[in-house]
């Protein structure tokens, strides 16, 4: 399985970004595909999730309102709009995919960077 993030880069605060995931290696029926991310010298933090059978979305509350999950299972990509970005939103982005009954994510992307400029 692949996973392979991009969208990342610079930003002013405010701005926006469109992160994707491309998801490869299986089918994910009844699989969450989620988002995490690490800002430098944090540990790292659950962003959001959705479902890939109904597109059923959950987010942290930091980023409720401002950020938006969607997928499209034609192309096996996720993605992660981003809008009314803070500087506090720097981070490697993560994409991530667990089954829909585990609690654990089981496989990862390599991340992407996102720095948001004040």
């Amino acid at each position: 399985v692949q996973l392979q993030a991009s969208g990342g880069g610079l930003v002013q605060a405010g701005g926006s970004l469109r992160l994707s995931c491309a998801a490869s290696g299986r089918t994910f029926t009844n699989w969450h595909m989620g988002w995490v991310r690490q800002a430098p010298g944090k540990e790292r933090e659950f962003v959001g999730r959705i479902t890939w059978n109904l597109g059923t979305t959950y987010y942290s509350d930091s980023v409720k309102g401002r950020f938006t999950i969607s997928r499209d299972t034609a192309k096996n990509t996720v993605y992660l709009q981003m809008n009314s970005l803070k500087p506090e939103d720097t981070a490697v982005y993560y994409c991530a995919a667990r089954s829909s009954g585990a609690y654990d994510w089981k496989y990862w992307g390599q991340g992407t960077l996102v720095t948001v400029s004040s």
